[in-house]
């Protein structure tokens, strides 16, 4: 074979073996680019998962019930909220029942009443006004009332509910919000379940002059908004 003839044979084995390598040349650039736009992506991740943390399936499963109980997922949106038994809507113990909430401590707050006090005062309606304004995206306004365990339990349950009510009358009042049977859901749930321990006290609080115990907290009104998909 003539000399001609061997370089014409090793460069027509040559060129398979350089496009081999700069496919895999190619291959490489392409996988560091998306492995460097994928930065933003493993964050949206990650930040789903802390959103799952937050609207955890329990939390989900007790916001759907209660959400149902209280007419806001019916057709047309008629709020129906009536006294509720908060053990079978919760089906948890009332310490877990609260714990559920706990994640929204930046975005909610405690209205504290007076002794036997179902009424808002200024301090009351500022709160209110401030977290209620504060909706960021979110879906439902939850008014949790309670009353502290003195007294008979019957009249701390029309106690409680007063409570509750005052929030909602205070909210049509000044927002005049036309969503607003669509969007507040509200529990009264006297003495009898899920009475706040002192680790509330952190929350944000009207009345939070003074120490704070069991009973100032329970005297009164949690409220937050949630924004966890159903």
């Amino acid at each position: 074979m003539s000399r001609n003839s061997w370089i014409a044979l090793l460069v027509c084995g040559l060129i398979p073996v350089l496009c081999v390598l700069l496919w895999v040349r190619a291959a490489g650039a392409r996988l560091e680019a998306q492995a460097a736009a994928g930065g933003t992506e493993e964050v949206a991740v990650a930040a789903a998962a802390n959103d799952a943390t937050y609207c955890s399936v329990e939390l989900k499963r007790i916001l759907r019930r209660v959400l149902q109980s209280c007419g806001l997922l019916g057709k047309g949106g008629v709020r129906g909220c009536k006294p509720l038994e908060a053990r079978n809507v919760a089906t948890v113990s009332g310490r877990d029942f609260n714990a559920l909430f706990k994640p929204m401590k930046d975005r909610g707050g405690i209205i504290q009443y007076d002794v036997e006090g179902a009424n808002l005062d200024a301090e009351d309606e500022q709160l209110v006004d401030s977290i209620f304004a504060a909706q960021r995206g979110a879906s439902y306004f939850f008014v949790v009332a309670r009353a502290s365990p003195d007294g008979e339990v019957a009249y701390n349950r029309q106690l409680s509910k007063a409570r509750a009510e005052a929030v909602m009358t205070h909210l049509r009042e000044k927002f005049q919000d036309p969503d607003l049977d669509r969007e507040v859901g509200l529990l009264w749930l006297g003495e009898e379940y899920a009475q706040l321990d002192r680790e509330f006290c952190e929350w944000r609080r009207s009345g939070a002059e003074g120490k704070c115990n069991p009973y100032d907290i329970n005297r009164g009104a949690f409220i937050s908004w949630i924004d966890c998909q159903l």
